[in-house]
């Protein structure tokens, strides 16, 4: 008997649930969602793949290539913003949204080129002649 105005409310009202493909809802402000990467900053220092609590990043330098080669696996992560939060170069970061359902597990691997090495300073002629 206790139950019974519960029961007569869930049959007459509309449910408590979204049916999630079909009605998608509007992030919250300030929503952490997909992970993006803007390759061509990426100075592929790893340093992302160290801080990461889930291990869901990998960062690969080839120098033989000149190329280095950015991989997330996207259901490991659990989007907690670490890795926005320690990149150098702020390549990394998080939009609102999140990436549509997926039926098979996603890699995304993302190849660009590595920086160039700084060149050597040379001391300007200035403080040569000074110092002679």
């Amino acid at each position: 008997m206790k139950l019974l105005p519960t029961i007569l409310a869930n049959l007459i009202n509309r449910p408590a649930t979204r049916d999630y493909p079909t009605f998608v809802r509007e992030p919250f402000e300030n929503a952490r969602g997909e992970l993006v990467n803007d390759i061509s900053r990426c100075i592929f220092c790893g340093l992302c793949a160290r801080k990461c609590p889930s291990q869901c990043l990998r960062v690969d330098r080839d120098t033989g290539k000149a190329e280095g080669t950015w991989t997330l696996e996207f259901f490991a992560c659990v989007g907690c913003g670490v890795c926005v939060a320690v990149c150098p170069v702020n390549c990394l970061a998080q939009k609102a949204t999140h990436r549509p359902v997926a039926l098979a597990r996603a890699v995304i691997s993302l190849r660009g080129p590595l920086p160039e090495k700084p060149a050597k300073m040379d001391r300007p002629d200035s403080i040569e002649k000074t110092a002679e």
